[in-house]
């Protein structure tokens, strides 16, 4: 399945139909009237979340989307059909942008939300609203409004609990396939990986989605190596394990080199939770091994993980695991509570 994660549409409501000017006229029958019946509504255009999807990849040859027109009003008082409304699944993550302003109408973090986007025109009235003690033979009736009409940008933010972050070909791919159910592709070269990837790891009774973003490279936040559609993945991810391949020759610079393109992309990047973890360690001897991790340790002092090929995954997942409940603690502690004195 091909990964889309932008889009931008034409979206049209359905026109209102127009009310009907008409009279009553039976054989036989002493007194007639107005009888014109009213227009029906045009349709809406409503987005809603799914979470069994991934991509927005249904969107790439749907750029105009227009709901059905209402139909006109008719004698006897018959109103016209409403236009049928247009529901689109999104994947749980999308943004719909406004191209105009720019401004985030609707945000769909959680499954089966719904928001409509454009709103159908209402029907116009046939002319028996307009009978009166005064005017018993009414002949106006109004036309029915327009639909609303909008430009759109959809944007699909990865959802995750874990970021896999790092320079291309740091072990990131080979780590989710080890941990999880993800089927990604691993091979010996930089930028095997060319999407977001998602996998979910069990850790003891519970669960942890880990995305693998792709390699980010020097430049990245002005669009290097596509580094924009990657970078935005990272926004949504809890907490950031930063790979470091062990054979770099100045760790320190690879660090660097990641961590600057998100701090130039997105300051509030280099706020999240980061876990560094150098790894390949199985390719270089036990003292080189921990001069170059003591040398990360002394720049960043904080902790940093060693992980080799053949190292049993499930202290890591544990780790993340207590630092997510940590901070999903922290925000239902800090949840406003108005009635709390």
């Amino acid at each position: 399945m091909n990964f889309i994660d932008e889009v931008k549409l034409y979206l049209e409501a359905g026109d209102g139909g127009d009310g009907c000017a008409s009279f009553r006229r039976e054989k036989f029958v002493e007194f007639g009237g107005p009888n014109g019946g009213n227009g029906g509504k045009g349709g809406n255009i409503i987005f809603v979340s799914d979470a069994n999807l991934n991509t927005l990849l249904n969107f790439r040859y749907m750029r105009h989307i227009k709901a059905n027109d209402g139909k006109n009003g008719a004698s006897r008082g018959r109103s016209g059909t409403a236009g049928k409304d247009i529901i689109l699944k999104v994947p749980v993550g999308t943004q719909i942008i406004d191209e105009e302003n720019e401004e985030v109408i609707v945000d769909f973090d959680k499954p089966d939300m719904k928001f409509q986007v454009v709103q159908g025109g209402k029907g116009g009235l046939g002319n028996t609203n307009f009978k009166s003690s005064t005017n018993k033979a009414p002949r106006c009736f109004t036309y029915g409004q327009l639909g609303e009409k909008r430009n759109i940008t959809l944007k699909l933010k990865v959802l995750s609990d874990v970021g896999i972050i790092g320079m291309p070909n740091v072990g990131k791919s080979k780590f989710l396939t080890r941990c999880s159910n993800a089927d990604t592709r691993v091979e010996n070269y930089p930028f095997t990986t060319i999407r977001p990837h998602l996998g979910v790891a069990k850790v003891d009774d519970s669960k942890i989605v880990i995305a693998d973003i792709p390699g980010i490279i020097v430049d990245a936040h002005l669009g290097v190596g596509l580094g924009h559609k990657f970078l935005k993945h990272i926004e949504r991810c809890k907490i950031l394990l930063h790979f470091i391949d062990i054979i770099h020759d100045d760790v320190i610079s690879a660090y660097n080199c990641t961590h600057n393109e998100l701090k130039l992309y997105n300051y509030n990047l280099t706020k999240k939770e980061e876990i560094v973890v150098l790894n390949k360690c199985d390719l270089l001897q036990e003292a080189e091994i921990l001069k170059k991790r003591n040398y990360l340790v002394n720049y960043l002092n904080k902790e940093i993980l060693c992980l080799s090929i053949n190292d049993d995954l499930q202290s890591i997942l544990r780790l993340l695991s207590e630092k997510l409940k940590k901070s999903n603690s922290k925000k239902t502690t800090n949840v406003y509570d108005p009635f709390k004195i």
